[in-house]
């Protein structure tokens, strides 16, 4: 069944009255467990062996595919990007009984994930050559359970063999806000693929059961300050955890494969308790104890400066898009030269509505 049909009308009204609560404790998941990917071959002794110069190394970089596009003076335009993007939308609603009905919330944790190791001292890490492909940060913890999420990119990258890994991912995180019914995200192409040798340390990512310093460490080693760390974290308002990848268990909102403001009306709408059960400490909502809420999520209503955005993005649904919008297209966007980029200003990608309309 697809969802895009009614997705759009509902963007701006508040969903959570209009899901029934009993259906969530009833609805249908498919649990994975992370299996570790086969060890991938570096050709960094290659060009080592070959005595490869400055230049050719650079070159080498990119990947087989990507350097096949340029023999065959192919180069991509926006409308290519397009076709990829609605392949990528196409595949993200046709999960079946998976999680609520939606890839998107997994492959938009995979775009984050793959952005979110960048460290601006060092230059280190960030989307540009899709290191995750390769152990061990395809085994890192916090990356457990997103084997789904590149195995379905992996088939697309199959139909479009010139794009690269890390524009395919960034590419894909776009479409899963854009159709869940969120804000239009600037994005442009232009990160190439690289090799093991480039894989971040592992403790780049956000610990959930931690609490403002660290969150702050975390996103401030990437360039964010307290208003944009508040905006990323309403893409909690997609999705679910789950016991056999991170731990945690269950929802943050009535309506996971829609993205609205419901997290932030959520943590200050409702009483929040801490759990009784055999896995990490986590919250659930005293009235259904059917939603949770992680460490790091309920801090944005203790600390002072992270509650004063949360409360505005839960009373504002636009702003909390608009900021939002600007937080997630400079996240992808970590790590990458800005000479790398084929255009000087980002696109606006369509969403399947926008080209039927």
């Amino acid at each position: 069944m697809s969802f895009a049909a009614f997705r759009a009308p509902l963007r701006r009204q508040a969903l959570s009255a209009s899901f029934k609560r009993a259906e969530l404790r009833t609805s249908s998941f498919r649990k994975y467990s992370t299996e570790a990917p086969p060890a991938a071959k570096s050709n960094t002794g290659l060009y080592v062996g070959l005595g490869a110069t400055a230049k050719a190394t650079s070159t080498a970089l990119k990947s087989a595919a990507q350097s096949a596009k340029v023999a065959t003076n192919f180069v991509p335009t926006k409308e290519d990007y397009q076709k990829v993007y609605n392949r990528i939308a196409e595949v993200i609603d046709d999960a079946g009984d998976y999680d609520n009905g939606s890839f998107g919330p997994v492959v938009l944790r995979l775009a984050w994930h793959a952005s979110g190791t960048y460290d601006k001292a060092t230059g280190t890490g960030g989307s540009n050559y899709a290191t995750m492909r390769f152990q061990p940060e395809s085994i890192h913890g916090a990356n457990a359970g997103l084997h789904v999420a590149r195995e379905l990119m992996e088939k697309i990258k199959q139909e479009f063999s010139w794009i690269s890994y890390g524009d395919l991912w960034t590419l894909a995180g776009v479409a899963a806000v854009q159709e869940m019914a969120g804000p239009k995200v600037p994005w442009r192409p232009g990160r190439i693929d690289g090799f093991e040798s480039h894989v971040p340390p592992d403790g780049r990512l956000p610990d959930a059961s931690q609490g403002a310093s660290h969150i702050r460490d975390i996103f401030y080693r990437m360039g964010f300050d307290d208003q944009e760390i508040v905006a990323l974290c309403g893409a909690h308002a997609l999705g679910r955890c789950h016991t056999d990848r991170s731990g945690f268990d269950g929802p943050w909102t009535f309506s996971p494969t829609m993205f609205t403001n419901d997290y932030y009306k959520l943590l200050f709408d409702e009483k929040w308790v801490w759990r009784k059960w055999n896995g990490p400490k986590q919250l659930e909502d005293k009235k259904t104890k059917s939603l949770m809420m992680l460490p790091t999520d309920y801090v944005l209503t203790q600390d002072k400066s992270f509650k004063k955005y949360a409360k505005a993005y839960a009373g504002d649904v636009d702003l909390f898009f608009k900021d939002f919008s600007a937080a997630f297209a400079k996240l992808l966007e970590l790590g990458v030269p800005t000479q790398q980029f084929v255009a000087s200003d980002a696109w606006i990608m369509q969403t399947v509505d926008d080209q039927k309309s």
